[in-house]
């Protein structure tokens, strides 16, 4: 094995992506097979149908690649993430590494506007089911079996500085990258590890229209403001994102780093005047 191979090859690391059906998990998923590891990717099924995500996954590995595989959950829900993870064992073997990829937004608005209902369900999705409740199932199951597991979980850069009208994102985003400090501390004793990517600006199904104008294919005046003020003067490619997501799922490469957050955005929280 060449000296690369030994710093980031994750050939024996067995991958959960949550929400891995989604535009972001899904790349990080297929690059972490990529890289040797055999992955399980966990979703409710409901937009992004998991047999369909499995083969559309499977289809872009290159030689080498670890497993994919899925299971059906709703990571809301405690229960079913003990259940999933059981499942998972089965299908992969014993998961040691979480990436919490579920979450999104939806809508802008002023503040004086929010619908609270609304407001709770972007909270529960970015920051209960996309950090919260299953990163406690993993943490028991994993403290109880004595593996030191490693988990990324997946803020933004309104958990930095607060981006207009997206108020219960920014207040969840915010959230995860407290949390991702606090429980860095608490679960190193065990040998746990958790750090996180901070994407800057990706365009995918949930933001497009946001950014992009459909009629016309411009840039709309929030899309323009952004890359007015990301320093690369462009759109992330989600590829990008898969060598930190390596790096940090690799004990070799990143096994004395925990409590991170890695911003991955072009120099958008640098730029200045």
């Amino acid at each position: 094995m060449s000296y690369l191979e030994e710093m980031f090859s994750l050939k024996g690391k067995r991958v959960v992506v949550t929400g891995g059906a989604g535009g972001i998990p899904s790349v990080l998923a297929t690059g972490l097979a990529n890289a040797g590891a055999d992955v399980c990717i966990w979703g409710r099924g409901t937009n992004h149908p998991m047999e369909e995500a499995t083969k559309k996954i499977r289809a872009s590995l290159s030689g080498g690649a670890g497993r994919i595989e899925a299971v059906t959950v709703d990571t809301a829900d405690s229960a079913a993430c003990v259940a999933a993870i059981a499942e998972t064992e089965k299908l992969i073997g014993q998961p040691n590494v979480l990436v919490n990829g579920v979450g999104g937004n939806r809508g802008k608005m002023p503040f004086v506007d929010i619908d609270e209902k609304l407001f709770m369900e972007i909270i529960d999705n970015n920051l209960m089911a996309g950090m919260v409740t299953p990163t406690r199932a993993f943490a028991i199951y994993w403290i109880a079996k004595g593996i030191k597991g490693s988990i990324i979980t997946m803020s933004s850069m309104g958990s930095y500085v607060p981006l207009s009208g997206v108020w219960a994102y920014d207040a969840a985003k915010a959230a995860v990258l407290n949390m991702t400090e606090a429980l860095a501390k608490e679960f190193a004793p065990e040998g746990i590890r958790v750090n996180g990517l901070a994407p800057g600006f990706f365009i995918g199904n949930q933001n497009r229209a946001l950014l992009i104008d459909e009629k016309t294919g411009e840039l709309t005046a929030r899309g323009k403001s952004i890359i007015a003020r990301t320093p690369f003067g462009r759109f992330g490619d989600m590829q990008e994102l898969v060598g930190t997501a390596i790096y940090l799922a690799s004990d070799a490469a990143s096994g004395f780093v925990t409590g991170v957050t890695i911003p991955i955005d072009g120099g958008y929280l640098v730029d200045n005047i």
